[in-house]
C-alpha cells in the first residue's frame, strides 16, 4: 500500500472478511446461550445436541437481524432519552437493555422448538427458567459488546 492510501483509507476491508467475523460473533454468541438454553430446557440427553444446534439455527436467523435493530434502536433511545449522560454510561446502559432483549428472544425461540406453545404454563415456566439461567452470561456478553466490542466493529465495518 502507498502513503496515499493509507492516509486516506482507500483500501476496503473485502466484504467476505465482514461477514466472517459478524458470522463468529453469532456463533459464539448465540451458539453459548442457546446451549445453556438448551440444557436447562431438556437437560442433557441423547438428543442434546440436535435439540441445540435446531435451537441455534433458529436463533441465528432471528438473532443477527434482530440484535442490529435493537442495538441501533436502544443506542438512538438512550441518546435522546439522556444526551446530556456520559458516553460510558449509555454503553452500559445499551449493554443491559441488550441482555435483555436478546435474552428473551433466545429464551423464547429456545423453549418454543423444544417444547412448544401446546401448554402455556409449561412454555412461561421454562422460558423463565433458561431466560434466568442464560442471563448472568448475556450481561456479560451485552456489556462486552457495547463496551468493547461495539466500537471496534463500527470501525472494522467502516474499513
Amino acid at each position: 500500500m502507498t502513503n496515499s492510501t493509507v492516509k486516506t483509507g482507500a483500501a476496503k476491508r473485502p466484504l467476505y472478511q465482514k461477514i466472517l467475523v459478524i458470522a463468529c460473533l453469532v456463533s459464539v454468541v448465540g451458539g453459548s446461550l442457546t446451549g445453556i438454553m438448551t440444557y436447562i430446557n431438556v437437560g442433557f440427553r441423547e438428543s442434546f445436541f440436535i435439540d441445540w444446534l435446531s435451537s441455534f439455527a433458529i436463533a441465528v436467523l432471528v438473532m443477527a437481524p434482530a440484535g442490529l435493530l435493537f442495538m441501533t434502536m436502544i443506542s438512538k433511545s438512550l441518546e435522546k432519552l439522556l444526551p446530556n449522560a456520559h458516553n460510558m454510561l449509555r454503553q452500559v446502559l445499551t449493554g443491559i437493555g441488550m441482555a435483555f432483549v436478546m435474552e428473551s428472544i433466545l429464551a423464547v425461540s429456545t423453549t418454543a422448538n423444544l417444547t412448544g406453545f401446546t401448554n402455556a404454563d409449561v412454555f412461561i415456566s421454562t422460558w423463565q427458567q433458561a431466560f434466568l439461567a442464560a442471563l448472568p452470561f448475556g450481561l456479560c456478553i451485552g456489556l462486552t459488546m457495547s463496551l468493547v466490542l461495539k466500537p471496534k466493529l463500527e470501525k472494522f465495518m467502516a474499513s
